[in-house]
């Protein structure tokens, strides 16, 4: 029989207990345990999955080969940086940390051992993501609107670090050139960090990426939209469709009647648009959950000493624009 990889948990809060939930289905793990500061949750998710509750990391980490970290973002560096330092695979939440500091000190933690530190940014195992990644799609331009209700998690970190991540990580995935600039706004409506924020990142190619987040909104929203010299894509995360929308490839201005155009109605424009000018493609993807994906890649990694498909320095990219927009919010004449 082929040896389990032992793992557990650290942290089984909203994130977390999925975490518990996925390890304990995959058939080439073994959860061990978990630990959790309150006591309770932490002996729940245990008896839910007939596992064990420890009430010490460090116990923990003496019985397996791999944890996940989704303990608050102030506490990253700390568990992730014990774990790694014991030899303990890693694969931490995002974001990687609550400072790029803290981020560059875990992968030296993760270097120093040899013990794997894969970044939890699991956009990259979104259907929709992974099926632009694989028609190479160079953008442009790219919009993306994640918004919703207040949920009261994640009050340590203000919105960028909190949401806006995720999008900052699928800019950085798309576009192949550089951050060159960043423009951003932000106000704080609850506490002390931000909770609505706008950030305009320039690329060194010419690229640019327009991102809007907001945790005060009255309803959920994860769209985007990328202009291409491949076509136009639209997505929608909650719903996981997208909308492709390319030239046709025998499509030329010398065929066309402009005149006749021009006394078109919108619908006719449309036929003719959707007929021979332009191909539509809708796309609706299965329901293959992405965190199921995710630790099962990492588990893989683990399992056949390979890097992660999001490493550590994936997710300090992701840490170090985050912070250009932090300063740019600063420095912005409607900051207090």
């Amino acid at each position: 029989m082929k040896d389990l990889l032992r793992v557990g948990v650290v942290g089984v809060g909203h994130f977390g207990k999925h975490h518990a939930r996925v390890y304990a289905e995959l058939e080439n793990t073994e959860l061990v345990g978990v630990v959790d500061l309150d006591r309770e949750r932490a002996q729940a998710v245990a008896a839910e999955h007939d596992t064990a509750a420890f009430d010490d990391l460090g116990e923990l980490l003496q019985r397996v080969d791999a944890v996940s970290v989704a303990v608050p973002t102030l506490d990253h560096k700390t568990v992730s940086c014990e774990a790694l330092e014991s030899g303990v695979s890693v694969l931490v939440e995002k974001p990687m940390a609550s400072t790029l500091s803290e981020a560059l000190d875990m992968r030296t933690a993760a270097r120093k051992t040899g013990a794997k530190l894969q970044v939890g940014h699991i956009m990259w195992f979104n259907p929709v993501v992974t099926a632009i990644r694989e028609m190479k799609i160079e953008p442009k331009f790219l919009e993306v609107h994640r918004l919703s209700p207040f949920s009261f998690r994640s009050l340590d970190v203000g919105v960028v670090l909190d949401m806006m991540i995720h999008d900052i990580d699928l800019a950085l995935q798309l576009v192949r050139g550089r951050v060159e600039r960043v423009d951003a706004v932000a106000c704080a409506l609850v506490g002390q960090t931000e909770d609505i924020c706008n950030a305009r990142i320039t690329f060194d190619d010419g690229a640019v990426a327009n991102l809007t987040a907001s945790r005060a909104a009255l309803k959920t929203m994860r769209k985007a939209r990328i202009f291409s010299p491949q076509g136009y894509i639209s997505m929608d995360f909650v719903a996981d469709t997208g909308l492709i929308i390319k030239r046709s490839e025998d499509w030329s201005t010398d065929s066309l009647d402009i005149e006749k155009l021009k006394n078109l109605s919108f619908d006719q424009l449309k036929e003719v648009m959707t007929d021979g000018l332009f191909t539509v493609r809708e796309m609706k993807f299965d329901e293959t959950e992405p965190l199921k994906v995710e630790l099962a890649s990492f588990v893989d990694c683990v399992v056949n000493k390979h890097e992660p498909l999001v490493a550590a320095d994936d997710g300090i990219r992701s840490m170090e624009t985050a912070e250009k927009i932090l300063d740019a919010v600063r420095t912005h004449r409607w900051y207090r």
